[in-house]
């Protein structure tokens, strides 16, 4: 089997296990698939949970594809080559209550040849409340996963999240972090591709852990009007990263990717209410004092 054929079959059983344990967790909703094919070659299955229990829309994609690169893409990746294949699962979860978080997670594979080619990906979480025990739980996890590999990568990686999910237009993080990294390869890892594809399945295998244990704890609170708008309000700084910032939706767009897949990542109901400042001394006064980079969670 030709190692992009295995890391297809690994994403495609993280994708099946995440979608069963979600549905599980939620009790209520179920996953709807869409099978589609992109033009140009490969294709993916895009599942899409709605109006649950905890969920009130999320959607865990898995894609695969392949084709000429614009030359856009090209220029960004530095790359003289126009084939590319690309594989990934992609997650974003919005739950009603204002108290569980948004999470989101990609792990992805892009290879253009032997010589071109690379893992990226990571976890992050976005709450609407930050709430500093479950901060820590979730950094914890992510830690332990990356210590299996090598001790340096959480560090490193938590570092590189707390950038890449900035919103600069704001000065804030999109929210407490995680781990984001991009271009794994042996000759910047020290680890083979083989042990490259076991730490991105480890990745992918710390989200069910991770957020089954946020939505138990939080999925039960009570909540207010007040609340819920504050939660719209934050769902709206979620959307104005992803469509300003966010590198996977600028390559999905790009490279002519299914647009519904793309934009899964939107939240269904948000808001933007004019100059916005939170009471002094309020929860979410101190929810953004705590969106900052370089805090200690774990």
């Amino acid at each position: 089997m030709a190692f992009k054929d295995e890391v297809v079959a690994a994403y495609q059983k993280i994708q099946d296990e995440i979608c069963s344990s979600l549905e599980i967790a939620d009790g209520k909703a179920r996953f709807e698939e869409e099978i589609w094919n992109r033009e140009g070659g490969g294709g993916g299955r895009t599942r899409v949970l709605q109006n649950g229990n905890v969920i009130e829309k999320g959607g865990v994609n898995f894609s695969a594809v392949h084709g000429k690169l614009p030359d856009a893409v090209k220029k960004a990746f530095k790359v003289e080559s126009d084939d590319f294949f690309a594989t990934g699962v992609s997650i974003v979860m919005h739950p009603a209550n204002p108290f569980v978080p948004i999470i989101h997670m990609n792990i992805r594979y892009f290879e253009m040849d032997e010589q071109t080619r690379w893992f990226g990906g990571g976890i992050d979480l976005t709450p609407h409340y930050v709430i500093d025990t479950d901060a820590r739980f979730f950094h914890h996890l992510l830690k332990q996963t990356c210590d299996e590999f090598d001790a340096s990568f959480y560090s490193k990686f938590k570092a590189t999240a707390d950038d890449y999910f900035f919103i600069k237009h704001r000065e804030e993080t999109r929210g407490v972090g995680g781990i984001f990294y991009d271009r794994l390869k042996p000759d910047n890892t020290g680890l083979s591709f083989d042990q490259l594809l076991d730490f991105s399945v480890a990745v992918g295998n710390t989200f069910i852990p991770a957020y089954t244990e946020l939505i138990d704890r939080n999925r039960d609170a009570e909540f207010t009007e007040q609340q819920q708008e504050w939660q719209y309000l934050r769902r709206s700084r979620y959307a104005e990263f992803n469509l300003v910032y966010d590198a996977g939706t600028k390559f999905g767009l790009e490279t002519n990717g299914r647009i519904e897949s793309i934009l899964m990542s939107l939240p269904p109901l948000a808001k933007w209410t004019y100059n916005y400042n939170p009471t002094a001394g309020s929860p979410e006064a101190d929810t953004l004092s705590k969106l900052k980079k370089g805090i200690s969670w774990a």
